[in-house]
């Protein structure tokens, strides 16, 4: 347990699989956005099932502890690689190869935990903390989550800080989805291909996923 915790090598396992179950999570609430583009009334129900009952509110207590680890690990391994290697930043390399996205992960992290707090304020506050409180903030129901997306994404520039926030997470999951499978023990010469072309594949389809929605609303303001 003590190398788990403060070995450089334990500390890039529990990041890995914080982040693997982060990923999870990505795909589920994607999933469950994505029937907004089909059923406002399907959404609605979706937040409805996901409102203050006791297994959500287990969900999101697992949820914001999963990305507390990872933030934590994260800068602790950042401040860690700094130490040993200067102003080189997160992971960097001598070599010329080096993604750019490897070298810049941790600010990519602040970009995407600044735009996560725009986010929790815009849906999460306005629904499960509202109906947890009794706090209506707005003149939608907490369930109406559909209501609360068409008004959002109406404003175009919230469409636009929303594509550049999911612009960051494409760059930190293509780097990230690849790199936590190594990290556990999951890649060699034959797999590091194959994750790579994966991470690439699984980021697309989360970021399209989730941009497909603001887009909607963009281009057809329905």
């Amino acid at each position: 347990m003590y190398w788990l915790l403060n070995s450089s090598i334990g500390r890039k396992v529990i990041m890995s699989v914080s982040g693997i179950f982060l990923i999870l999570f990505l795909l589920f609430h994607m999933s469950m956005n994505l029937t907004l583009l089909f059923s406002a009334e399907a959404y609605d129900m979706i937040c409805g099932l996901l409102g203050a009952n006791w297994y959500a509110i287990a969900g999101t207590l697992v949820l914001v502890a999963g990305v507390a680890v990872h933030i934590l690990y994260a800068s602790l391994l950042t401040l860690q690689n700094r130490r040993a290697r200067g102003s080189k930043g997160y992971l960097a390399s001598s070599k010329t190869d080096t993604e750019w996205s490897a070298k810049n992960m941790y600010v990519l992290g602040i970009i995407i935990v600044l735009g996560l707090l725009l986010h929790l304020w815009n849906f999460w506050y306005k629904m499960q903390f509202a109906e947890l409180t009794g706090i209506h903030t707005g003149e939608h129901l907490p369930h109406e989550g559909a209501a609360y997306v068409s008004e959002l994404f109406a404003c175009p520039c919230y469409c636009v800080i929303y594509l550049v926030w999911l612009g960051a997470i494409w760059l930190h999951l293509t780097h990230g989805v690849w790199s936590a499978f190594q990290s556990v023990g999951l890649s060699n010469k034959t797999w590091y291909p194959r994750w790579k072309t994966i991470s690439y594949v699984v980021s697309t389809i989360i970021v399209l996923g989730f941009a497909a929605v603001p887009i909607k609303f963009l281009l057809f303001n329905v």
